[in-house]
C-alpha cells in the first residue's frame, strides 16, 4: 500500500503558481487576521504559507531578507533607529542585528500566532535575534504604531508585509506613507516589497506613486528569489536624503565594513547592492518619471 502524496499549491494568482511536495505538516492555524501554515518540503526545507501564499522558505529566504534589509542599511548613511512592520518570521529583525551601528530595532507584527510559529518551526530563519536587547518585539498594529511614533524617531523603515490584500493592504495607504515621512529622519528612508511586475506591475507602480506625493527621492531595485515566481522582486524604496541609487560601489562598500557585514551574506554584495537600482525597462516603465 502505498502513502498518497500530499501537496500544496499556491493561490496567489488564479491562472498561474507553483506547487510543493509536503513531506510534514508541522502547523495550520486560523489566526484573527490569517490562515497560517508552515510545513517541511524536501526541496525547500520548511515553508510559510499565509493565506495561500507562500511567505519565506528555509532554503531560499536569504535572498529576500538581505536585499530587504541591507540595501536600505547601507543606502543609509549611517542607521541606528530601524522600524521593522511585519516580518513575524524574524528574519529581517536577525540581518538588522547584523548592522554594528543598530542602537534599536523596533519590531511591530500584527499577528502574534506568526511570531510563535516561527519561533517554534523555523527557529534558524531569525536565530538569536528574539533575544537581542536592542530589539524591542510588538504584537501589535503597525498603522497604529506609525501614526503614534514622533516626529524623525527612526532613521529606516522596513516594511515585510504581504501583499496589498486582506491584512496587508492599510500598509500601502497615503495616510500611512504621511506619517512614515513624518516620523523618519533627515536622511531617513523606506522600503516594502512591491511584488513581482511580471504578474503584478500595478502594485510598483502605484506604491510609487503614492510614496512621491511624501519623499523627493522614490525608487526601486530587484532580487532574484525564486519562490516568487515570475522573475525579479521589486523592492520600492523612498527616501528624504540622498537619492538611492546615486550610490557609488565605494561607498557602499565603506558602509559594510563599518557594519561588519561584509562577507556574511550569500546574495547581498557591494556590487550587487548597486547594480540592483539598474532596472530592465519592463520594469521601470512602472515607476513615476521622476524616478527613472
Amino acid at each position: 500500500m502505498t502513502v498518497a502524496e500530499t501537496w500544496i499549491n499556491e493561490t496567489l494568482y488564479p491562472d498561474w503558481g507553483q506547487r510543493f511536495l509536503v513531506t510534514r505538516e508541522l502547523a495550520r492555524v486560523k489566526s484573527d487576521f490569517q490562515d497560517v501554515v508552515v510545513f517541511e518540503s524536501s526541496s525547500h526545507g520548511r515553508v510559510l504559507v499565509l493565506d495561500g501564499v507562500i511567505q519565506i522558505t528555509e532554503r531560499d529566504e536569504f535572498v529576500y531578507q538581505e536585499m530587504l534589509t541591507h540595501v536600505p542599511m547601507l543606502t543609509h548613511p549611517c542607521a541606528k533607529r530601524v522600524l521593522i512592520i511585519g516580518a513575524g518570521d524574524g528574519g529581517v529583525l536577525r540581518r538588522v542585528l547584523q548592522h554594528g551601528t543598530v542602537e534599536k530595532a523596533v519590531m511591530v507584527e500584527i499577528d502574534g500566532v506568526v511570531i510563535e510559529l516561527s519561533k517554534q518551526h523555523l527557529p534558524n530563519i531569525a536565530g538569536d535575534a528574539w533575544n537581542d536587547p536592542r530589539a524591542e518585539v510588538i504584537v501589535g498594529d503597525g498603522i497604529d504604531y506609525v501614526a503614534k511614533a514622533a516626529d524623525g524617531s527612526f532613521d529606516v523603515i522596513i516594511v515585510d508585509s504581504t501583499d496589498p490584500i486582506g491584512v496587508g493592504e492599510v500598509l500601502f495607504t497615503d495616510e500611512f506613507y504621511s506619517n512614515c515621512a513624518r516620523i523618519l529622519s533627515d536622511e531617513g528612508l523606506i522600503v516594502n516589497q512591491c511584488g513581482v511586475p511580471f504578474m503584478q506591475a500595478d502594485e510598483l507602480h502605484e506604491t510609487s506613486l503614492r510614496r512621491a506625493n511624501f519623499f523627493p527621492h522614490v525608487t526601486a531595485y530587484v532580487a532574484a528569489v525564486p519562490t516568487y515566481v515570475g522573475g525579479f522582486m521589486t523592492l520600492g524604496m523612498a527616501s528624504k536624503g540622498q537619492s538611492p541609487n546615486t550610490q557609488t560601489l565605494e561607498q557602499i562598500r565603506a558602509r559594510a565594513e563599518a557594519a561588519d557585514i561584509l562577507g556574511t551574506t550569500r546574495y547581498w554584495t557591494p556590487e550587487i547592492h548597486v547594480g540592483s537600482f539598474n532596472l530592465p525597462p519592463y520594469i521601470a516603465e512602472h515607476l513615476p518619471t521622476s524616478a527613472k
